[in-house]
């Protein structure tokens, strides 16, 4: 049966319940001229008509459809507008729109895909760049013990926006520092010298592209290096008594900036 109140108009209310809309849509909608009441009660409260409400799911269509509120007035109101024009124009900003979501959606995945798994390469890839001797797993270890870090999470956050060039690009940089700091153990070069404290720097700059290192840090880093038989082995395996020379050299700068390696923590 019709509502019994369409005889003598519907309510502000009752046509906001209708239309799925706010009583302050319908007031705001009003005060612009976009759609006002035909009648008022004696005590001045709105009244829509059937005609009104006509024009109300008019205007709530064309809103779902994105059209703004001066559009959706031209196009009910003025005889000149090419509607279907109007229409094409914002469906195109749709289509735009889309095409950002679509593209917000794959970073979310991406983003989503790096703190879950770190390194957003297929071990194929692993190998070619990081060598034969990479293990795939690594990231996985490496996600189980610093998850919960904020060192993984800017890893994570570095890691989504890069592919295999970009990794290449950081796995030569990391190889071009370790045989330098080969050839300065070679060399003679000793904690504390300028040449070894440019080498410290230069770690920092490369190591930054996993998450920022302070100088605290980068001294647990370098006990690290010594203390880890995995790591241990590796810098060794460069030079023999590299890791402990390393792990030397960052003391020796860490003190020259404040630090005092016996204290430093991660932080």
């Amino acid at each position: 049966m019709p509502d019994t109140a369409d005889a003598d108009g519907l309510t502000v209310g009752q046509v906001a319940a209708r239309l799925g809309v706010t009583v302050r849509a319908l007031h705001h909608w009003d005060e612009i001229g976009l759609a006002r009441p035909s009648l008022r009660t004696p005590a001045g409260y709105r009244l829509y008509t059937a005609g009104d409400l006509e024009r109300l799911h008019r205007i709530v269509v064309y809103r779902e459809l994105g059209l703004g509120l001066d559009r959706i007035g031209a196009v009910l109101d003025d005889t000149t507008v090419d509607v279907p024009g109007a229409l094409r124009a914002q469906r195109a900003q749709v289509a735009e729109r889309i095409e950002r979501l679509q593209r917000l959606s794959a970073g979310l995945d991406r983003m989503i895909d790096a703190h879950e798994r770190g390194l957003l390469l297929t071990v194929e890839q692993q190998a070619a760049i990081f060598g034969p001797q990479w293990d795939p797993d690594g990231p996985a270890q490496a996600r189980k013990r610093y998850g919960d870090t904020t060192q993984w999470r800017q890893y994570a956050e570095r890691s989504a926006a890069r592919g295999p060039e970009e990794w290449q690009d950081i796995a030569d940089a990391v190889a071009g520092f370790e045989r330098a700091l080969g050839d300065a153990l070679d060399a003679g070069v000793t904690p504390g010298s300028a040449e070894a404290n440019r080498l410290v720097e230069r770690h920092r700059e490369v190591f930054a592209s996993y998450f920022p290192l302070t100088r605290q840090m980068q001294v647990c880093l370098g006990r690290m290096y010594e203390a880890d038989p995995g790591f241990a082995a590796h810098y060794d395996g460069i030079r023999p008594g590299l890791a402990t020379w390393f792990r030397r050299v960052v003391d020796a700068s860490a003190r020259a900036h404040g630090v005092d390696p016996d204290t430093a923590a991660w932080q």
